[in-house]
């Protein structure tokens, strides 16, 4: 006799506004945190704001609800990472994760580890590898390298704005160093770990990846999923930012009750500020409205709204 099926449990969403500051553990994609983040705090909307690789650990920021509005703000935004570096030993993706190319002696020390690095400082050219998400023709690189096909990738203009050797974060004499960087998006730090590698004449692929910062966000106000699921759901609705902490870059604006309303209803509203200018506008009581781009005529226009109290 078959075991009755076990009915699967409904998980009830509820409205939730706000941004998560996830420290992603190692392994696990930003889907796989996005959904069961979602779950935890039984989300009816949530997306996150850019991936990060299931190689990388660290600062994931996840959004809900009418933050999910904002969630492009951080695609711009400069990234920090700490990254750990293997020496001598090249891969097919560049990381940990790929099969080794070739193996070669490592005789650098760490003045000359220093020297690559600062090579690689300012506004530098890379081309993207082919284990990557960029397309080509409709279809992603990776699929083209898994089908052991190479394809010609242009270079991109990309800034390391700060790269420097870790203190007590290197260990030559096992080929390996730990280095920090902040750079540009569009960065690839496993194609970045390569060309260091290159630079030194032994080869080198990117064996551990963290994510310590997106623009002002730090991943020491991030929480573990670990974290999250020991504690009751009043505890972590409080650990929720609200959805205008994406958009800390913008000035701020403070309109009154009629021209709070009037922009509500998705109508501009007279305003001086630099032509051009986006801003984040709330109403008297400091309630998030949206954002709203100045234009030349006097007018703020309504560009994102959030939905109102």
């Amino acid at each position: 006799m078959k075991a009755p099926r076990r009915q699967a449990v409904k998980i009830l969403r509820r409205p939730l506004d706000g941004v998560l500051l996830l420290d992603k553990a190692l392994g696990l994609s930003s889907n796989r945190a996005l959904q069961a983040a979602r779950s935890l705090y039984r989300a009816e909307k949530a997306g996150h704001t850019g991936t990060l690789d299931p190689l990388a650990t660290g600062l994931l920021p996840l959004c809900f609800g009418e933050a999910t509005k904002f969630s492009g703000e951080l695609l711009n935004a400069d990234k920090r990472y700490v990254a750990t570096v293997q020496l001598g030993v090249t891969t097919d993706t560049a990381d940990a994760e790929g099969a080794v190319l070739e193996s070669r002696p490592v005789e650098v020390v760490r003045s000359d580890v220093e020297a690559a690095l600062a090579a690689f400082v300012g506004e530098i050219e890379q081309v993207p590898p082919m284990y990557s998400a960029l397309k080509r023709d409709g279809k992603p690189l990776y699929a083209y390298a898994r089908a052991g096909i190479e394809v010609e990738r242009a270079p991109r203009r990309i800034h390391i704005h700060e790269s420097r050797l870790l203190d007590g974060g290197d260990d030559l004499s096992h080929g390996r160093f730990v280095f920090e960087v902040r750079c540009s998006k569009g960065t690839y730090v496993r194609t970045l770990a390569a060309d260091i590698g290159d630079r030194l004449g032994c080869g080198a692929h990117l064996a551990a990846l963290r994510r310590t910062g997106i623009g002002e966000l730090d991943v020491a106000d991030a929480h573990s999923l670990a974290a999250l699921e020991v504690l009751t759901g009043e505890a972590r609705d409080a650990l929720l930012l609200p959805p205008d902490s994406l958009l800390d870059g913008l000035a701020e604006v403070r309109l009154d009750i009629a021209d709070a309303t009037r922009l509500r209803h998705g109508q501009a509203v007279r305003w001086s500020a630099e032509e051009g200018s986006r801003l984040r506008v709330f109403d008297p009581e400091h309630r998030f409205i949206g954002v709203c781009r100045q234009a030349a005529d006097g007018w703020l226009q309504p560009q994102r709204l959030v939905a109102g109290p």
